[in-house]
């Protein structure tokens, strides 16, 4: 089943966790990075006035690893956070006053297709 996040339309900023949502958990420290299912196709999906920010805990010394991956299997990024630690990811953020949620959260299986899409409504 895919999940659906309707957004509005204006710009957004996506936030990826690399290990086991992007990419397959610790794939490169076991002969290279595989990309997850579902993740070009949600990517083809994300505005270009969007933001994409990966975090990460792998070292700063992986950057030229992870980055070329990245680009080898065409996903855009604007930021990499590396070194950051392995414990939970939390986003607070304050909703627009007409009632527009300016946060999601979506929690996947490790290593499980990201089974998402996203869909502008102007309605918003």
């Amino acid at each position: 089943m895919t999940n659906k996040l309707t957004l509005s339309p204006l710009p957004h900023t996506w936030i990826f966790d690399v290990d086991g949502t992007v990419c397959v958990h610790n794939g490169y420290k076991n002969g290279g990075d595989v990309l997850l299912d579902g993740v070009k196709e949600l990517f083809a999906q994300i505005p270009p006035e969007d933001m994409i920010v990966f975090v990460t805990s792998r070292k700063v010394e992986e950057k030229e690893n992870l980055e070329a991956f990245l680009t080898e299997n065409g996903l855009r990024f604007d930021h990499i956070i590396y070194d950051a630690p392995m414990g939970e990811r939390i986003l607070i953020n304050d909703d627009k006053p007409s009632g527009l949620p300016m946060a999601f959260a979506v929690c996947k299986k490790r290593d499980a297709a990201l089974n998402l899409s996203a869909e502008i409504d102007g309605s918003l």
